[in-house]
């Protein structure tokens, strides 16, 4: 347990989840501007001790934290997953260019240093602190922790405003790229948000899901706490499946999903389609809750079907899950990663944004200059998507 003085906390570089108490870890958590669920303690512990994310898998964990002293004890004043990397999959910020940058110069680019929710392309807060001037000194520890053990880079994905406030001041290079993600202004119900869609998207929409239910498929929608050993058994199922359909190994270990049902079921929501009374597909998403245990906002994680319906994929993953949250009052619906053809759903771009570090200077110089390029892209790309907007003008 490495540990040094600066700025008036204690720095100490931890290997286990375990070694900071949940109430303590997620209470931090609580205070930032943007929490999720994939930042909790009990979401990272379980990637670790599944070994989904473990130095077998490539994923070695330096849990980074800063501590000052008050009255009571030791107090977390800041904190954050760090990984070290052997390589760059399960990230979704795809920097593979410049690691192969780097072998036709002869650098070694890998390990490199990520702070991340590993596996989960959802924005938000990284770098849990209770103070900006904890936050940037927190920030000075990862840039130690790396210049010390010489790291080659240092990149913190999927970040808040508040990160990327911190990030620019040290000087990080930042970087946008694009996701889609659903936003609810109080529809009344299913049919009162497709008034509000032009009526290409809406006719679309609804031949969709004509489609489904003249195929024959029911679904039922199911929160974590109540979904038996059958459902979590297809969850897994399909989760492998989709995987390895891809050509894919799955992430995730089926001990991850178990503790999740122990731990952390009330942050998960199940659409499971079902034909002629057997389940042939779900839909899981995840959910993040106010501090009374509603729902505010949902995530789209992972989809399986076990069998082959017209349109079932936009039904599972898009409709019955947008139904969902109107019914039940949830702000905002995300996507996931990439995925154009969310838009015919009326899931509008959104940017997203990362911050990276890189020691050697002539790489930094050429990946800033690549960056700016990038910027503008990505800029013009998000002008010509909301030209494509699906919503009525006006709407």
């Amino acid at each position: 347990m490495p540990e040094n003085q600066s700025l008036n906390y204690v720095t100490r570089v931890l290997d286990d989840v375990g070694s900071i108490a949940p109430e303590v870890w997620d209470g931090l958590l609580a205070r930032q501007d943007a929490p999720t669920p994939f930042m909790r303690h009990a979401y990272l512990s379980a990637l670790q001790t599944s070994e989904s994310a473990a130095p077998s898998t490539g994923w070695t964990l330096q849990l980074i934290s800063l501590w000052r002293d008050s009255p009571e004890g030791p107090v977390l004043a800041a904190a954050c997953p760090l990984y070290l990397k052997t390589h760059s999959r399960g990230e979704y910020v795809f920097d593979h260019a410049w690691a192969d940058a780097y072998a036709r110069h002869g650098l070694a680019y890998y390990p490199k240093a990520v702070v991340a929710s590993p596996f989960t392309p959802v924005p938000g807060s990284r770098l849990l602190a209770e103070s900006a001037h904890a936050r940037q000194a927190l920030l000075a520890a990862l840039l130690e922790l790396c210049q010390t053990h010489e790291l080659p880079s240092l990149h913190i994905l999927f970040a808040s405003p508040q990160d990327l406030l911190a990030c620019d001041q040290a000087g990080l290079m930042q970087r946008s790229q694009v996701q889609f993600h659903w936003q609810n202004p109080g529809w009344q119900d299913f049919d009162d948000f497709l008034a509000s869609l032009n009526q290409e998207k809406r006719k679309k929409i609804r031949q969709e899901r004509r489609k489904v239910q003249e195929a024959g498929v029911h679904f039922r929608a199911v929160r974590g706490p109540d979904m038996d050993d059958a459902d979590w058994a297809l969850l897994l199922r399909c989760y492998q499946q989709t995987y390895w359909e891809h050509g894919n190994p799955p992430y995730l270990k089926p001990a991850f999903f178990e503790a999740m049902r122990s731990d952390m079921a009330d942050n998960w929501m199940l659409f499971v389609a079902e034909h002629a009374g057997q389940p042939i597909g779900i839909s899981l998403i995840g959910l993040h809750l106010d501090p009374q245990g509603q729902p505010q906002v949902a995530y789209g994680r992972y989809w399986g079907a076990l069998a082959r319906v017209d349109c079932l994929h936009f039904e599972a993953c898009y409709y019955q899950p947008i139904a969902w949250c109107i019914a039940h009052g949830v702000q905002r619906f995300e996507g996931g990663a990439q995925g154009e053809h969310k838009m015919a759903r009326a899931l509008l771009p959104t940017p997203t944004h990362s911050a990276h570090w890189l020691a050697h200077p002539a790489f930094s110089e050429a990946v800033g200059r690549f960056l700016e390029r990038e910027k503008t892209g990505v800029e013009n790309y998000l002008e010509a998507l909301h030209q494509h907007s699906p919503l009525k003008k006006g709407a």
